[in-house]
């Protein structure tokens, strides 16, 4: 009689969820994923693994989403429904409309806070406000001398492992960029190049994984379970010494502001002045004492380090594997440095930059095949009519696949699949939304135009002192293995960006 009860209660449980959550269920038959679907976890199957797995089941969910006539499908994380999203028109409608991010990169405030990229609407818009200043052109000019100066300790330290056979090059990339954040967002000196030993290295990288730990592992998800466990107690004392050592460089600056006497006037006008530091703008713009606290300007400082970081490591490291893979259009980005540089060793400045056309289109090409953020989520919490008449209800999430929207054939050809930097040369997109590497709408990246100032300097700088090899051969037919990757936060290769690399000789 137990038993029977037990599943009488259960069965009007289920009765009263599938009715109250009918909008949901009516949403998800129509999107109707082609991927099987189990009761209970939904397809939380395709996430269980490594990180290639977790990378894998993205190309598989987008896959399945660019097979529909409307670029949609769904995708159950147990009973939570995902629109998976690799269509322009129905991508630019989200993004300009929801703003709020799915609950699930609630994970990353853990460490981070509740910086730009991960803070609610309410925190995000006034902070934005304050972010935009800081990347005027003014500050990128300054900031490109600390890329150039930093590049030319890069192509020194990649000098060293000449003729030691393949290198993990991202080992060299992420340390560049380090370097170059903590000088233009902190003016500290980490010399992350010539010393991996640092414990803002060590803490910042295990911070990262376990953010990507926890996303991929759905019986971490629960607060109550994951606070408990040994390695919740161990993040919090890697972030304790990443926040006290951010924490006492902000009071450095701000005693070092006060003892300038400036007068609440010149703090005022301070926005058309250069500020040489992410956080000497972060101290002015907001308000100076009466502006954020001193926690509210690590958790942005620590947004900056993320994106400023891993973003435009993982960008370069793709553009450099791809290129060892392609002689041809890496000579054709040669060709384009000794037109603008000669045989010069001189350091790459902010007027070089325009002039290297068919770099950037290398690197935006490489952005469209292997878009560092290959996701995009949002939390539905408005109705939303689509334009394929598709309406979103709250209570679900979105997906916007940008790996499967950057390889749509309707936007991009039949040939989307294939690296041809060239067709960024002269680029007619069909709609604008149908390249995101910085995402889209008003939650995209305030720092693509530093990103990319960043991006191509290093490339400028290495790639005319060495010549990029691969580090394994083709087959019989001349051809690559396709690229092994893995979702690290980020999407990147699995197997390190191994490279060799040899010098040039200069030309007669």
């Amino acid at each position: 009689m137990l038993v029977e009860l037990i599943l009488l209660v259960a069965i009007l449980l289920l009765i009263q969820q599938r009715w109250t959550k009918r909008d949901i269920y009516k949403l998800g038959e129509q999107l109707n994923s082609g991927i099987r679907t189990f009761p209970l976890i939904g397809h939380i199957y395709l996430f269980v693994g490594d990180n290639v797995r977790l990378m894998k089941a993205f190309h598989v969910v987008g896959l399945d989403a660019l097979k529909k006539e409307n670029g949609l499908s769904s995708l159950w994380f147990g009973n939570y429904l995902y629109t998976i999203v690799a269509d322009p028109e129905a991508a630019d409608t989200i993004l300009k409309n929801i703003s709020e991010k799915d609950d699930i990169v609630k994970f990353a405030s853990d460490f981070i806070g509740n910086g730009s990229i991960f803070a609610p609407v309410p925190i995000w818009r006034p902070r934005r406000k304050v972010l935009i200043p800081m990347f005027s052109m003014k500050n990128l000019k300054y900031f490109s001398t600390i890329f150039a100066s930093e590049s030319q300790i890069l192509v020194e330290e990649l000098g060293k492992t000449v003729g030691n056979g393949p290198i993990p090059v991202f080992k060299y990339i992420s340390a560049y960029t380090m370097d170059s954040i903590a000088q233009t967002a902190m003016a500290y000196k980490m010399h992350a190049q010539r010393n991996s030993d640092h414990f803002f290295l060590k803490g910042f990288d295990m911070g990262l994984n376990s953010v990507v730990e926890r996303i991929y592992q759905p019986w971490l998800h629960s607060d109550t379970i994951y606070k408990n466990l040994p390695r919740y107690s161990t993040l919090m004392k890697h972030k304790k010494l990443l926040w006290d050592f951010i924490l006492q460089l902000i009071r450095n600056k701000r005693k070092e502001l006060e003892e300038t006497n400036m007068t609440r006037q010149q703090q005022e006008n301070s926005s058309d002045t250069v500020h040489k530091t992410f956080l000497e703008s972060l101290i002015k713009l907001s308000g100076g004492d009466d502006g954020y606290t001193d926690d509210e300007i690590v958790e942005e400082l620590m947004v900056i380090m993320v994106a400023g970081t891993d973003t435009s490591a993982v960008a370069v490291s793709f553009v450099i594997l791809l290129l060892s893979r392609y002689p041809e259009i890496q000579e054709k980005v040669f060709e384009e440095l000794q037109e603008v540089f000669g045989d010069s060793d001189r350091l790459t400045t902010f007027e070089d930059l325009p002039r290297l056309k068919y770099l950037e289109a290398v690197i935006k090409e490489t952005q469209r095949l292997y878009t560092t953020s290959p996701i995009v989520t949002r939390k539905v919490d408005k109705e939303l009519l689509l334009p394929c008449g598709i309406k979103l209800v709250p209570g679900t999430g979105i997906m916007i696949n940008i790996w499967a929207l950057h390889r749509n054939p309707r936007y991009w050809g039949d040939d989307a699949d294939q690296f041809r930097p060239e067709r960024f040369l002269n680029l007619d997109l069909k709609h604008p939304a149908a390249f995101m590497p910085f995402s889209y709408g008003p939650r995209n990246c305030v720092g693509y135009q530093y990103a990319m100032i960043s991006m191509k300097t290093a490339l400028s700088t290495l790639l005319r002192r060495y010549k990029i090899l691969p580090a394994t051969k083709p087959n019989s037919n001349a051809e690559f293995p396709p690229l092994r990757l893995k979702f690290d936060l980020m999407m990147k290769d699995a197997d390190g960006f191994q490279i060799c690399i040899e010098p040039r000789s200069k030309r007669a």
